[in-house]
């Protein structure tokens, strides 16, 4: 959950150090491109290259590349001959997003795609360790049918943003609330997967496949 400033310096401060290039991707979403709170962040950035460490993926699909911090995260975890993709449908940051990429040896197993992620998703003929959902909230419960078959038994799922900055607790939420809120029940509720809540930044949910 997002909280006040002096308490995320701490976690800062006692969590491993972003690389230089992460640093200088922060950075710059922050100066120079609209809304730079989209950036997953050093927190979350670390948080989600210890779960591809852990996982240790083959493949990975991430849909909602932003400016390309959290694939490049992602990607750490990768297995030796492993590839992500990642899809985005702003063509607008693709060449600052391509070349952060090059300045990056991991930039070799990233494969990015422009485009709508609701079409491009189908024609994958790929099965993914694991899935990080940020994209447009209003989709979320597609993009998650859409992945859920292309998941194994044992992948996981990570779903930024789920908490909404604390909305989804509204009485009368509005139409992005409401399809989270949709999305966190439909979870809830699904028995092929297992399931947590992360009040991690702005909610993170994860999720396992047990079937």
């Amino acid at each position: 959950m997002i909280m006040n400033i002096e308490l995320e310096q701490y976690i800062e401060k006692h969590t491993a150090p972003e690389s230089d290039l992460l640093k200088k991707i922060n950075r710059d979403t922050n100066v120079e491109v609209l809304k730079p709170h989209m950036l997953s962040g050093h927190v979350q950035g670390r948080f989600l290259s210890l779960i591809s460490r852990w996982v240790k993926p083959k493949r990975i699909l991430e849909i909602g590349t932003y400016t390309g911090y959290s694939a490049l995260c992602l990607a750490e975890g990768l297995d030796a001959d492993g590839k992500l993709i990642t899809l985005d449908v702003n063509e607008e940051l693709e060449e600052r997003v391509r070349g952060y990429f090059k300045q990056s040896p991991l930039g070799n197993y990233i494969e990015y795609k422009i485009g709508d992620a609701r079409k491009i998703i189908p024609s994958l003929n790929e099965t993914f360790d694991l899935v990080f959902i940020d994209a447009d909230k209003e989709s979320y419960s597609l993009y998650y049918d859409l992945v859920i078959d292309k998941v194994p038994v044992g992948g996981c799922i990570l779903a930024d943003n789920v908490l909404w900055s604390g909305k989804v607790t509204d009485e009368k939420p509005d139409k992005d609330t409401r399809a989270i809120i949709h999305f966190n029940q439909k979870i809830s509720d699904d028995e092929r997967v297992e399931n947590v809540l992360v009040s991690l930044r702005d909610g993170l949910m994860m999720i396992r496949k047990i079937k």
